[in-house]
């Protein structure tokens, strides 16, 4: 039922698209006053009750591919391997955790080292400065950076 549908809106569109390429404008279009093809009067009213015609049957056909769509609508994975979770209707969505510990991309940036969920990131092999023997104290405001 759905690829008839899709077919049929297909075939609307590319009848849509070429009507409405033939009508005259002030532009000229494809059909211009030069030429003899589908002049006058009653072309006009032809071309205009067509592109009506197929402007119904296109926003029709696009309502139709919408409600099959809602009905046929299973939560799909775009990530192969992973099942979608399923929601109770009404309910809000998941909310992710701000930092889940992993590091992220900073910890795979890092060199693969991520630092503990709830602590500073351990010294690399980079680090020459000695780690130091007592914490440093807590600034009591807003400091301005220095250079060493």
């Amino acid at each position: 039922m759905l690829s008839v549908v899709i077919a049929i809106h297909l075939m609307l569109v590319l009848a849509l698209i070429g009507v409405v390429l033939l009508q005259k404008s002030e532009g000229g279009g494809l059909v211009s006053t030069t030429s003899g093809f589908m002049t006058g009067r009653g072309t006009a009213n032809v071309l205009t009750r067509t592109t009506a015609l197929l402007a119904a049957g296109f926003f029709l056909t696009s309502l139709i591919l919408s409600l099959l769509a809602a009905h046929n609508g299973a939560p799909v994975s775009l990530i192969p391997g992973s099942a979608p979770a399923r929601q109770a209707p009404g309910a809000p969505p998941p909310v992710a955790p701000l930092n889940s510990g992993s590091g992220g991309l900073l910890g795979t940036l890092g060199g693969g080292k991520t630092p503990p969920a709830g602590g500073p990131a351990a010294p690399g092999p980079s680090s020459a400065a000695p780690a130091p023997s007592s914490p440093a104290p807590a600034p009591s405001g807003p400091q301005v950076p220095q250079s060493r």
